[in-house]
Formats: C-alpha cells, structure tokens, sequence
C-alpha cells in the first residue's frame, strides 16, 4: 500500500479509502489510485488484515442477548460459539432483559473489555446509540431484527413469512376463528408475526377479534389461553407466535381437556412437540444457524472492513404433526 501511495502521490490513508470503496475520496485521486494498483500488480490481503487486527485485539467476541434463560438463545450462543471457538477466540455473553438502559451497558462493558466484534439480538429497533461504535471501526452482526438505520450485516427468519404460512394452514383446514397469541410488540419478530396473521386473515375476510400480546411467560400465556378458551364464543384454532407462548397455550388446553378440538400452530419449535397428544404443528426457526450465520459474517467482516453490510434471511417452513391438522366441529 506504500508503493501504491507513493507511485500515485497520495497518502497511506487515501490508498486504504480507496481500497475499502469508502466514498470519501474524490474522483481524480481515485483514478489516480487505481492506476498505481493496476501498474503494481497490487492485491489487498484479506486474511493479513484480518491477522493483524487479531492480533493486536482482545480475539474476543461480545453476544448481546435479551433472555440467557430462554432456549432459543441458548442455541443461538451455541451455534456463535461453534465458529468462535474454531477461529481461537471466545465470546462473552450476558442478557439484556430487553432493558435499553442494560443494553447499552452491556455493550460499554464489551468495548471497553476490547471485543473485536458485537453480535446483538435486541428488543428494539432504534440502535443508534451504536453509530459511535461502528465509526471507530467495532463490526455489528445483528440477528433476528431490522435496525432502523444500516450499522452492520442482518441474519434472521423470515418471521413475516412463516407467520402467513401458519395462519394459511389453519384457514385451509377450515378455521376462520383463529385467536393470536404473541409475544411483547417492541419485539421486531412480534411484530412481524402479528402483522402477517392480521394480514392473512384480513385476505380471507375474517374478523380478528383475539389479538392478544404481551404474553411474555408460559404462565401469562396459559392463563390467557385458559380465559380464552373458556367463552361461549371461543376460537375453534390458536396461533401461538412464540415458544414461551405456546408452552402456556398447550398447558391451558390440557388442563380444559379440548387439546383434541381446538388446533393449534406455534412459531418456534419447543421440546414438548413431539411429547404430548397430538403433537404440535409448527414453524420453526434455527437458533443454531442463526448463530453460526452470525459468527461466520463477523469474521468476514474482520477480514475485510470494506465490504458493503449483508442481509440474510432465512426462509421458514412448517412441520405438520397433528394439532393444526385438526379441524373445527
């Protein structure tokens, strides 16, 4: 890169805009860059980059998570850690509790502990507190939710998607008084989940007089669940949107003994699927490869600081096991 500066009259740091495609170089010195590249032969080396800013780092990770306690996270650390480990770093992990105020602590605590890198899975959308960070040069993998403004590279589930594809199933199978239960709005998984069921259902022309949220626990979940399904005019199918949520509902529907007359598709797989009678439809996602894809675009990400943010999205499927399979009486 000296050659380079010095073959086309411009600094070091004119060289390594011009290379990372930043936009902050004019057009003429650009040219004049690239033609000092071409005449060179010169080849930006990703991994020695990478190596040295390993080198010089904490080769450690920070994972910022709302609920260490909820199994779905878990599986993400693990499938993080999978691809840290190979890489010889390690990662520090703590739980926000959805809280702004402890997010943004954690993330302090990890910077100032020198991590190469942050992961965050976050309860909001407005993250702009974090532009500071990416300006001095901290990559940002953000999973399972859309920032307000571009800081860093996306993976997540098609939440959207899945959703439609649940509340389709159980208006194919005859139901057009389908109840949602979801998770807290200030979710962006929640929201889209919610935004997809009302959708659907507005397209078949069915009323949506069961939109209920909020329900952050097995056990908030299961005492709406059992309210609602003890009206005369009660729902003939459930759409649990998230896993914590369709523990309670499952719970709720046993103990009122109608498991076999009201169906039921949840958002998330849970280890109960396959234990109780009938076994739960569901659409689930992959915490692992969300963690896995999460690592692998960070190191990217160290190894190459100029590439443009990345969005993946995974794409959601249905697994019919018997309980949205069930049909109104």
């Amino acid at each position: 890169m000296r050659d380079v500066a010095n073959a086309a009259g411009v600094s070091l740091k004119t060289v390594s805009r011009v290379v990372n495609n930043e936009a902050s170089v004019t057009a003429g010195l650009e040219q004049r860059v690239r033609s000092a590249i071409r005449a060179l032969g010169y080849q930006p080396d990703d991994r020695a980059r990478y190596l040295r800013r390993a080198a010089t780092g904490s080769r450690s990770l920070g994972f910022v998570q709302t609920d260490v306690a909820n199994p779905f996270f878990a599986a993400m650390f693990r499938g993080l850690e999978d691809v840290v480990r190979a890489e010889g770093f390690l990662v520090f992990a703590g739980s926000s509790d959805a809280d702004p105020d402890r997010e943004e602590e954690l993330v302090r605590a990890f910077i100032a502990r020198r991590v190469d890198g942050l992961v965050i899975a976050s309860a909001r959308s407005d993250l702009s507190f974090l532009a500071a960070e990416v300006e001095h040069g901290t990559p940002l993998v953000f999973v399972d939710l859309e920032p307000a403004i571009d800081l860093g590279d996306v993976v997540r589930t098609d939440h959207y998607g899945g959703a439609a594809m649940a509340t389709r199933h159980l208006l194919e199978h005859g139901h057009r008084r389908i109840a949602f239960l979801g998770d807290s709005p200030m979710f962006f998984s929640a929201r889209e989940r919610r935004r997809a069921f009302v959708d659907v259902m507005a397209e078949a022309g069915c009323p949506t007089p069961w939109l209920l949220t909020d329900l952050t626990t097995p056990e908030e979940s299961e005492a709406a669940a059992h309210e609602l399904l003890n009206r005369a005019d009660r729902p003939t199918a459930l759409f649990t949107a998230q896993n914590f949520v369709t523990i309670g509902a499952v719970k709720a529907m046993h103990g009122l003994g109608v498991q076999h007359e009201i169906a039921l598709v949840g958002f998330d797989d849970v280890d109960i699927a396959e234990l109780v009678e009938p076994k739960l439809t569901v659409v689930p996602q992959d915490p692992g490869a969300l963690g896995r894809l999460a690592g692998e675009r960070l190191f990217a990400r160290l190894a190459s600081t100029g590439r443009p943010f990345e969005r993946t999205v995974l794409e959601s499927k249905l697994i019919p096991r018997g309980s949205g399979e069930i049909r109104p009486s």
